[in-house]
């Protein structure tokens, strides 16, 4: 590859990928902002590109001349089943004619909840649709890196808050809620502990995935902060904002009632496990190998997201 070969960044006007974008800029390397629109928010001197990666010729354009591709794209939510696994086969044999290294973001929908903190050495045992799906898609990319066709690392982070941060279950209704010192409604139980990763220490993780070979042909436990309760997460948030902590849980069978009106939480239903009891990780593999990776505390974290977000209402109220 030549020096100043693009990384290519797919989704890169989601959570994930505007972090990756805003990593690799910070570390002075040449950057594509692909997104369906061409539309990204994404520092000066950054490459924007429209087109749709489901497509091949969209993915074609996309990676053209690509040193290494971050794959963060994604369909919607509710679409996974019908698109997504169609999507990943096309993101991976485009990648495959350029030569380029592949970066698959991925989460950890293919792990039980109930194993204990979670590791490269947990069985994929998950038996929802979704975790099935997600152990699937991941089973094509590492046998495509082991057949010799394409070089594959994939970085697994669990539930993510942030900065751009929106459309998740972190997101905006939690944080809007905690800027309005309104009820924060939390999924599952409030005193479970949960790991939540920060965007910008999964773009880290993610882009140190992409440096360094020996990275390829597996998938990593991306490193967190500790594993935190979503009552403390709450209060931690609230003081950032200067407003009273009030937490509110979600049950199951809240999230079943609120499904029939709303197709996101329908499609959410199956993963409730992973908030009603705790959900870990333990991501010693990847500080030994390439650590280490220094996460934000969650105090950190949460005050910069909390200040990204009550930006966003603020612009929003000019306007």
């Amino acid at each position: 590859m030549a020096a100043r070969d693009p990384h290519v960044v797919l989704g890169a006007s989601g959570g994930t990928g505007s972090a990756v974008v805003e990593e690799l800029v910070a570390r002075g390397l040449p950057v594509r902002a692909v997104n369906r629109k061409g539309d990204a928010l994404v520092p000066a001197g950054v490459e924007r590109v429209a087109a749709d990666v489901a497509t091949t010729e969209g993915a074609r354009l996309a990676v053209e001349g690509a040193a290494v591709v971050y794959h963060c794209a994604q369909p919607e939510y509710t679409r996974w089943a019908e698109e997504f696994p169609a999507m990943n086969r096309v993101v991976l044999d485009t990648t495959t004619t350029t030569g380029a290294k592949l970066v698959f973001a991925d989460n950890l929908y293919m792990y039980d909840s109930n194993l204990g903190p979670i590791s490269e050495s947990t069985p994929e045992t998950a038996t929802t649709v979704k975790g099935r799906l997600r152990g699937r898609m991941a089973d094509d990319l590492l046998a495509a890196h082991r057949a010799g066709t394409l070089r594959v690392a994939i970085g697994r982070s669990s539930d993510y808050y942030g900065p751009n941060g929106t459309d998740t279950t972190l997101g905006d209704r939690l944080f809007e809620a905690i800027l309005a010192g309104k009820k924060a409604q939390w999924l599952g139980s409030l005193d479970q502990p949960h790991t939540c990763s920060y965007l910008p220490d999964m773009a880290r993780a993610l882009v140190t995935l992409g440096e360094h070979e020996q990275a390829d042909g597996r998938a990593w436990v991306l490193p967190a902060a500790e594993p935190i309760t979503g009552r403390a997460f709450i209060q931690v948030a609230a003081r950032a904002a200067g407003t009273t902590p009030k937490e509110a849980t979600i049950s199951p069978g809240m999230m079943r009632v609120l499904g029939l009106f709303m197709p996101f939480l329908r499609s959410y239903v199956e993963m409730m496990g992973q908030w009603t009891a705790p959900f870990t990780v333990d991501a010693s593999a990847f500080q030994k190998a390439f650590g280490p990776l220094q996460v934000t505390p969650h105090d950190r974290a949460l005050a910069a997201t909390v200040a990204w977000f009550a930006g966003r209402e603020g612009a929003a109220q000019a306007s």
